[in-house]
């Protein structure tokens, strides 16, 4: 992968934004809520382990693990997520820090949770390998990623109509893929590389459940970086033209309403640390 600082940049400035953090956890976690019982499932959490839930965000993954018993320490690089965190789970210990370079001692935890960070990373194997190096033999790691534009839901009908309406001129610096890591064919080299083996990958068909279509667009543009990035500087008749296409394919798809359920599938994939 070429320079990625412009992204990283990027992605500390859209995160850093109390209002996109808030939109996030108020709109667009409505699908990621429905995948924390998987990743919590899938590094076997239970009472008196030690679990680093990585890019924790608004702290909806750290809630799960809190309630299944697990001492949680949540670490991201958003302040303003991190205040969310705080206020939401006052059972967990949240850290401002960075997922590539962790300030942990080797073998500290037991599991590692990624909710939906490997994007938002502008080197996912090193996170993967400072993963491995904080677990212990044994210990689990599980990560969330949502599927790409070519399953049908949200994903597809926003870039698509963003690829066709969109302004030509706003663009995404250059980083990982959105939905790469939802690829075995691409995860698990990596994680093979860092460390981990037994590997499993399971579908969530997570979806939100919406009154309005045009809330699909909606919470790309408010509470997401790549999306957000992408949306909110658009012209106004290109931003218009945007939404009506994303309106269009949700009735299109999932009938007149006047609720629609709409997919917004994602895959965990877990491993455990050789």
């Amino acid at each position: 992968m070429g320079d990625t600082k412009a992204f990283a940049e990027m992605e500390k400035r859209e995160w850093s934004e109390p209002d996109v953090a808030g939109a996030y956890a108020s709109g667009f976690a409505r699908a990621s809520d429905m995948v924390v019982p998987h990743l919590v499932a899938a590094v076997d959490a239970e009472p008196d382990t030690d679990v680093l839930d990585l890019c924790c965000g608004h702290g909806n993954v750290s809630a799960g693990l809190v309630a299944a018993g697990a001492r949680v320490t949540g670490l991201d690089f958003s302040a303003a997520m991190l205040a969310l965190a705080r206020a939401a789970v006052p059972g967990a210990r949240f850290v401002h820090g960075d997922a590539m370079q962790l300030a942990f001692q080797d073998a500290s935890f037991d599991a590692v949770t990624i909710g939906f960070g490997m994007p938002h990373i502008p080197e996912p194997p090193r996170v993967l390998r400072e993963a491995r190096r904080v677990l212990r033999p044994g210990g689990r790691i599980a990560f969330s990623t949502w599927c790409g534009p070519e399953v049908d839901g949200a994903f597809g009908y926003i870039f698509g109509a963003i690829g066709t309406h969109g302004s030509p001129d706003i663009v995404l610096p250059p980083g990982p893929g959105a939905n790469d890591y939802a690829d075995p064919d691409i995860a698990y080299p990596v994680l093979e590389d860092a460390g981990f083996g037994d590997f499993h990958c399971q579908v969530v068909a997570s979806c939100w459940q919406l009154d309005d279509p045009g809330l699909a667009f909606d919470f790309f543009r408010d509470g997401t970086a790549r999306g957000g990035a992408l949306l909110r500087p658009q012209p106004e008749a290109h931003a218009r033209a945007i939404r009506t296409a994303v309106v269009e394919r949700v009735l299109e798809n999932h009938g007149e309403g006047p609720e629609w359920t709409i997919p917004m599938p994602a895959v965990v994939i877990s491993a455990r640390a050789a």
